[in-house]
């Protein structure tokens, strides 16, 4: 009752390339093996105090993803870093919400100095 269907005019053509390419001793497949491409940069696990210093010093503001990517370490460890400077004391929370924080130097001010009143006398 049923049978093998009749392939389409595209489909007979792939088969023609394919086995074609069989008797060639071509592959129309890329090989698994993994060719050498351009070497990734090499992610570390430790943060060097005086490089993390030098990177959050300069910024008014920064993020543990910004530090990770600047200082080339992995984004738990910047994040640490950034966490255990703000109960240092050495950093502050800036804002940000749901985890991502921003972090600001302890010294910098992000509020506006306060205006000298004038009152008549």
């Amino acid at each position: 009752m049923g049978g093998a269907k009749k392939k389409s005019p595209a489909q007979q053509e792939k088969a023609q390339t394919g086995d074609s390419a069989k008797v060639s001793g071509k592959k129309g497949k890329k090989s698994k093996e993994k060719e050498s491409g351009p070497a990734r940069a090499e992610i570390r696990v430790i943060l060097p105090d005086a490089q993390a210093g030098k990177i959050t010093g300069g910024a008014k503001a920064i993020t543990a993803l910004e530090l990770a990517r600047q200082a080339g370490v992995k984004a738990s460890v910047a994040g640490a870093y950034l966490a255990a400077a703000a109960r240092d004391g050495r950093l502050r929370v800036a804002g940000g919400r749901s985890g991502h924080r921003v972090y600001a130097a302890a010294s910098a001010s992000t509020s506006p100095a306060p205006a000298e009143s004038s009152s008549p006398a």
